[in-house]
């Protein structure tokens, strides 16, 4: 078998157990990873501030590791050195605040700092639980308060799965002849750079460390992960993934609840 050089991993229900939690077999395995010169990337639709507490956990912290943030709209060491970065410019940013407006849709937009911003004035729970997790700021602005010169990384449509599952062919219909729209879970649907994705940051984070597509291992378990599984050699999906992503996976493991990652990394490396 190839020998594994980078493992990729997303985090909420892959890294991450039903619980939120890092099982201890999945420490343990990635501790042996990193001590035999493996390197070991989290790949998320979080900013960074939002992944630090599991990189902290699994003591990456080194400025030769790396960091996937926003689904693949920035690479970055985990001290935060920038390698690559795709946003949305305002007047996107406009569009999608006034899209939202008028149909109504609950929805936020985040910037390169990993602060959420929505102009919605009733703010979704979705949104709420989002900034708790991911340690940021929630501040409710309109654009034209935050100038002609702000910016964003992405922008996100939220809700319950069925409001979701509702408004996703229209926004789909809206933004995706232009943009990269993904439903990255079930309460959240994303509209980024069109040259984003997991994928695409995953093929220039190897190439800059010169790893070729055969040795490397993804782990993963929604839509979001298949540009993932699309080029790395080894596609692992965890047992408790979309039946979607399953089916672009080289191998299907166990669940995140159950040693998924673990069982995997014993089998392949």
């Amino acid at each position: 078998m190839t020998m594994i050089k980078l493992i990729v991993l997303d985090i909420d229900d892959t890294l991450l157990n039903s619980e939120g939690k890092i099982l201890i077999s999945t420490k343990i395995a990635l501790k042996k990873a990193l001590e035999n010169g493996i390197k070991v990337v989290l790949c998320s639709g979080r900013p960074l501030p939002g992944v630090r507490p599991f990189l902290n956990e699994l003591g990456i912290n080194s400025d030769d590791q790396y960091v996937i943030t926003y689904n693949g709209s920035v690479i970055e060491s985990v001290t935060g050195k920038v390698i690559n970065k795709l946003g949305l410019p305002n007047a996107e940013y406009r569009h999608i605040d006034e899209y939202a407006k008028q149909h109504q849709l609950q929805y936020n937009v985040l910037d390169e700092d990993g602060e959420i911003y929505t102009s919605n004035t009733n703010v979704s729970r979705i949104t709420v639980i989002q900034a708790w997790e991911n340690d940021a700021g929630l501040l409710i602005r309109t654009p034209d308060e935050l100038g002609n010169d702000f910016s964003i990384v992405k922008a996100i449509f939220v809700g319950e799965t069925d409001e979701l599952n509702q408004i996703e062919p229209a926004v789909v219909k809206e933004f995706g002849g232009q943009y990269y729209v993904v439903r990255a879970a079930d309460n959240f649907l994303e509209v980024m750079n069109a040259s984003a994705s997991k994928g695409a940051a995953l093929e220039i984070l190897a190439a800059e460390l010169g790893i070729d597509a055969e040795e490397v291992m993804v782990f993963g378990d929604e839509q979001n992960d298949i540009p993932m599984f699309k080029f790395a050699g080894h596609a692992i999906a965890m047992g408790n993934g979309s039946e979607l992503a399953k089916s672009y996976a080289t191998f299907v493991t166990d669940t995140n609840d159950n040693d998924g990652i673990a069982k995997a990394l014993d089998k392949f490396i």
